[in-house]
């Protein structure tokens, strides 16, 4: 029986770098909750809870979820994580078996070693060590310029309102890294005159 798509209860990030402690694979929470890690404090409420991992990794991140079972998420869809479902999506989702709930989305995201691949451009790389940062208690998260490039896809109202409150605190050379992705990834995107602007 397929799991409940919206049956998500996500456990917090403190929670998963909990799980994770330890593990030598740079991982790192990404997506909207990067985003409220790197500002300090929640902004709004989250239904899920993303990492980004090394897609080569993925096997020893779900090793530390033995109450889970793994499915790809695709298209509306979710199927088990067999070798085939993971070539086509990167979304892998966490279902909790006692719970009855979804707890995590993992993002298996192309890699050269220690070099990060943007999945959307792959002329757009960086190392690991420059991508992830930590909040006082050692949460690891995705660095915000990064996180709102692929927010700026779909630049749904939580998207746009994610980046209108990050926007004041990026430093020039993170605006500058932005734009510039966009300029890969979404020319026209609407994002850059406000990145070009005070």
């Amino acid at each position: 029986m397929t799991p409940d798509l919206d049956a998500w209860d996500a456990w917090p990030p403190r929670a998963v770098a909990d799980r994770l402690a330890g593990l030598d694979l740079p991982w790192c929470v990404a997506a909207g909750w990067a985003l409220d890690l790197f500002r300090g404090a929640p902004s709004r409420p989250h239904g899920d809870l993303e990492i980004a991992v090394p897609a080569a990794g993925f096997a020893r991140v779900a090793e530390r979820f033995p109450d889970c079972d793994f499915y790809v998420a695709d298209d509306g869809a979710v199927v088990p994580a067999t070798p085939e479902a993971l070539a086509v999506s990167h979304q892998t989702w966490a279902w909790d078996r006692a719970a009855a709930r979804w707890r995590l989305d993992v993002f298996r995201e192309p890699h050269a070693g220690d070099v990060w691949i943007c999945r959307r451009d792959a002329r757009i790389r960086r190392p690991y060590a420059e991508i992830i940062r930590r909040t006082p208690d050692g949460v690891p998260y995705l660095i915000p310029e990064i996180a709102l490039l692929f927010k700026a896809k779909h630049a749904r109202d939580k998207d746009e309102a994610d980046f209108r409150g990050v926007l004041p605190l990026l430093a020039p050379d993170q605006r500058r890294w932005l734009d510039d992705g966009l300029a890969l990834t979404a020319p026209a995107h609407p994002w850059r005159a406000a990145l070009a602007g005070p």
